[in-house]
């Protein structure tokens, strides 16, 4: 059976150490969740891959370029310990 529950309730639903375990594909660094977006950005890369459907495409040609603005706009990260 089709759930018809919207995306951003899947993207929520995903567990925070799996989110914490995808990593760029291109520089191997860290993803910020832009829950709002349906986007994992790539400070590093300078790179949002997209979510649909809830699945993340880690693609870099599915990827879309970050502007500066946006860049500024990432809150600092919380090193893991």
């Amino acid at each position: 059976m089709h759930s018809s529950r919207p995306v951003t309730v899947i993207i929520e639903a995903m567990d925070t150490k799996l989110l914490e375990l995808l990593v760029c594909p291109v520089t191997k660094g860290p993803l910020d969740v832009q829950r709002e977006l349906q986007e994992l950005w790539s400070r590093s890369a300078r790179l949002a891959y997209p979510i649909r459907n809830g699945i993340p495409i880690l693609l870099e040609n599915e990827a879309r370029t970050l502007s500066d603005e946006e860049l500024e706009s990432l809150k600092p990260r919380t090193p893991l310990v």
